[in-house]
């Protein structure tokens, strides 16, 4: 491996890192298509197949199974190398994507992202190990900038045409386009990635453990059955509720590096920013392609547009934490990041109120963008440089399942309660979920200042 030096002067386009910067950035591109013309075309599909109350779960079904394909994939990587786990969940993530596209009825189309999702977990995961195992670290913050580069295309025509295909060929061709899209990046990145195997000798021995993947299993299954319950409107809803509450606790504390759930210094407040950051910003922007059609009557692709201005206000907070000279801490970034955030929210809530302009909400979410610009690439390199060679796979599909779980655990919170508020309510259905995921992104400000090891 280079050294800081070396790899301060050294491009991503050098021969040496080509094949593997084109290929990763082709497949974050073809992730961002995806998660952006499917969260636009959603409002459609859940009216078209009459599951407008399952509306959460369609998001957080592929988050709960991301959970099974991030842990078996962490060893998996440090044992084997990023490329099989990577393929595999190139094909999962295809497969998942053709039920869906052909799903006679909302439950369905449910299996199919949940499939999607187990082959998410994976792709995620494995290019992180990649990033690690191929690039110095001083050229860990340009490699992490250029994968939110990568949303700007596909956040720019993304909702376009999500929204041109929902309105003139049918919704099912939003899930149906994109496993030809996979194998192109598959192509492009898999042979790049050849020929790397375990990290060092101390990753022979790190098969996944059977007790591990027994809790991921149980924590995609509780966070599955915490979006079933909060549909339930009697009293054995509620007992199933916490039940599953506390079934995703335990097997949370058994996944999570220790500490992480009490927020301990150093890795452990890394992973747990991870969370709260995904939690309080995707809790918010899967019901605002609904509120903007639903409410305000925007058709599919202006509601669409929100989420692609968003994209891009992500992908500049990115350029801007990618800036060689940094004046500003990792905590202080962190804590900027949430506070983006939270204002972000705040002018998504007030979009619901019909006497206010559009304008404000998407002001707003450009700025939450900008917020997870800064948030993200800053975790992604704290995670590298916190972990030994041997575990940065073990470490990285921590750090992305903390994110699942926690935007799956608020997307069943805020779709309970967008459930059981929305015939009545509709106003406070939106309210009360913006609310949850404002206070989470205001704990994640308090928590910054604990990403570094005490001393």
């Amino acid at each position: 491996m280079p050294s800081r030096d070396e790899g301060n002067r050294a491009s991503l386009f050098d021969r040496r890192y080509r094949g593997t910067t084109i290929g990763a950035v082709v497949l974050v591109a073809l992730y961002a298509f995806e998660a952006l013309a499917v969260a636009t075309a959603m409002p459609t599909v859940a009216q078209a197949l009459d599951g407008l109350p399952l509306y959460a779960l369609a998001f957080g079904g592929t988050l709960a199974s991301s959970v099974i394909g991030m842990v078996a994939c962490g060893p998996w990587a440090d044992r084997r190398g990023p490329a099989p786990p990577l393929r595999h969940g190139i094909v999962w993530f295809s497969i998942g994507l053709l039920i869906a596209g052909f799903a006679p009825s909302m439950e369905v189309l449910l299996l199919g992202r949940i499939v999607q999702g187990f082959g998410g977990g994976l792709m995620s995961v494995a290019l992180y190990v990649a990033v690690g195992r191929v690039y110095p670290p001083a050229m860990h913050p340009r490699i992490f900038a250029s994968f939110a580069a990568a949303w700007v295309v596909p956040a720019v025509i993304g909702p376009t045409i999500a929204g041109a295909l929902v309105q003139y060929l049918g919704w099912r061709w939003v899930f149906l386009s994109v496993p030809l899209l996979a194998m192109t990046a598959a192509a492009c990145v898999l042979p790049a990635l050849r020929g790397l195997g375990s990290a060092t000798e101390h990753a022979d021995g790190a098969g996944l453990s059977p007790h591990r993947l027994a809790w991921a299993v149980g924590a995609a299954a509780s966070a599955l059955a915490l979006h079933y319950a909060g549909q339930l409107r009697h009293a054995g809803g509620a007992v199933m509720l916490a039940a599953s509450a506390i079934a995703l606790l335990v097997c949370a504390w058994h996944l999570l590096p220790r500490g992480t759930l009490r927020a301990a210094r150093g890795l452990p407040t890394v992973v747990m920013m991870r969370g709260i950051a995904s939690g309080a910003f995707f809790g918010t922007e899967v019901f605002i392609p609904l509120m903007l059609s639903r409410e305000r009557g925007l058709s599919p692709t202006m509601a669409g547009a929100a989420l692609t201005l968003g994209a891009l206000g992500w992908s500049l907070g990115s350029w801007c934490r990618s800036r060689p000279s940094q004046p500003f801490t990792p905590s202080q970034l962190l804590r900027y990041g949430m506070a983006l955030i939270v204002i972000g929210i705040a002018g998504v809530a007030c979009a619901v109120s019909p006497s206010l302009p559009v304008g404000v909400g998407i002001v707003g979410w450009i700025a939450a963008g900008f917020g997870m610009g800064l948030l993200f690439p800053t975790l992604s390199v704290l995670i590298l440089e916190l972990s030994p060679p041997h575990r940065q796979g073990v470490n990285s599909s921590a750090l992305h399942l903390c994110d699942a779980l926690f935007t799956a655990t608020v997307l069943a919170v805020g779709g309970s309660v967008f459930a059981a508020l929305m015939t009545r309510a509709p106003s406070m259905a939106y309210l009360v979920g913006f609310g949850i995921s404002a206070a989470l992104a205001l704990l994640g400000a308090v928590l910054a200042s604990r990403v570094r090891p005490a001393g």
